[in-house]
This record gives structure tokens, sequence and C-alpha cells, in this order.
């Protein structure tokens, strides 16, 4: 594992934003794979894995790239040591940077879902506040820690790697109509 861990650093150090679009990719993929064999029980023939794939394309080309420079940002302004600046990092975080992510995360899934802009604004209304709500019964503790105790190019992989579960929580949230349609037909 330690030299998984010193190769993934070299990497890290030299393609910082590529490493953690990767990683954030791979795992959004894994967590909407544990929401389908896990949560939704569906067996290996029926996996949606385009499902899977515009998951990891959206941690790839979204979440990992917009992560990492919104970190950067915060420690830029606000520098990286210090329990007032873990304070104002995390209120920017969640005040700023989770609202319009969750807003544009969910609006990106519903396209790729082959929701058309008035059903996508609907979406949206219906699901967002939910999920508003439970980022912030999750995240601010999250991030205090990540802030507070982690250097700034290993806090998306520590952000990523707590979020397979939000991940997962995503994939069922925002396949729900199609996973009552998936139980139904499997019955």
């Amino acid at each position: 594992m330690s030299r998984f861990f010193r190769i993934y650093t070299k990497l890290l150090a030299k393609y910082p934003l590529g490493m953690q679009a990767l990683q954030a990719g791979a795992l959004l993929g894994l967590g909407d794979q544990i929401a389908q064999n896990y949560i939704e029980k569906r067996s290996a023939k029926n996996l949606d894995l385009i499902r899977t794939a515009q998951f990891a394309g959206i941690g790839f080309f979204i979440a990992g790239p917009a992560t990492r420079t919104w970190y950067g940002i915060l420690d830029k302004y606000f520098g990286s040591k210090g329990v007032i600046v873990v304070l104002k990092k995390v209120a920017c975080d969640q005040l700023l940077f989770a609202p319009v992510f969750i807003a544009i995360l969910l609006s990106t899934i519903a396209l790729m879902q082959g929701h058309n802009l008035k059903s996508t604004k609907l979406k949206l209304k219906n699901e967002y506040t939910d999920i508003l709500i439970n980022n912030y019964k999750l995240w601010p503790i999250v991030q205090l820690l990540n802030f507070y105790f982690v250097p700034l190019h290993y806090q998306v992989l520590v952000v990523q790697a707590i979020a397979i579960l939000w991940n997962t929580y995503i994939s069922y949230r925002t396949n729900r109509d199609n996973y009552k349609i998936y139980s139904i037909n499997r019955n």
C-alpha cells in the first residue's frame, strides 16, 4: 500500500488537477455502483453501466476539477492554518460552494437522464432542498476536520473518500423513479 501511496503522491504533485479529476470520476462511479448493487439490489446483468459512466464523467469533468479549484481558492484567500481560517473556509464552502455545486450536479444528472429543461427544473424543485439539508448534516463536520488536519493536496481525496457514501445517496436519490420502475419490472 505504501508503494501505491508514493506513486499516487508523485502523480498528484505532477498532475494535481488530472489526478483529482480521475479519483473523483472513479469514486462517483463507485458510488453509483454501490447504489445499484446494494440499495437497488440489481443483478449483475441488470446494472446500468451507462448511468455509472455518466456519474464517473460528472466526477471527472465537473466534481474533481471544481473541488480542486475551489480548495485552491479558499487556501489562497484564507490560508491554511488556524481555527478561524478553518471556520471561514467551512462557512464559504457550505454557504457558497455547496448550494451552487448541488444545483449544478442535480441539473447535470437530470440532463444526462434525458430530461428537458422544464422537467430538469421540476426535478431540481423536488430534490434540491432535501439534498441540501442532508448536505448540511454531513459536510460541515467533514470539512472542519478536512481543512484543519489535511494538507491541501490531499483534501479532495479525503472528501471523495467520504463522498463514496454521499455519491451513493445522490445516485439513489436522483434515480429513485428509475429504481421504482426497475423494481416493478423485476417482480
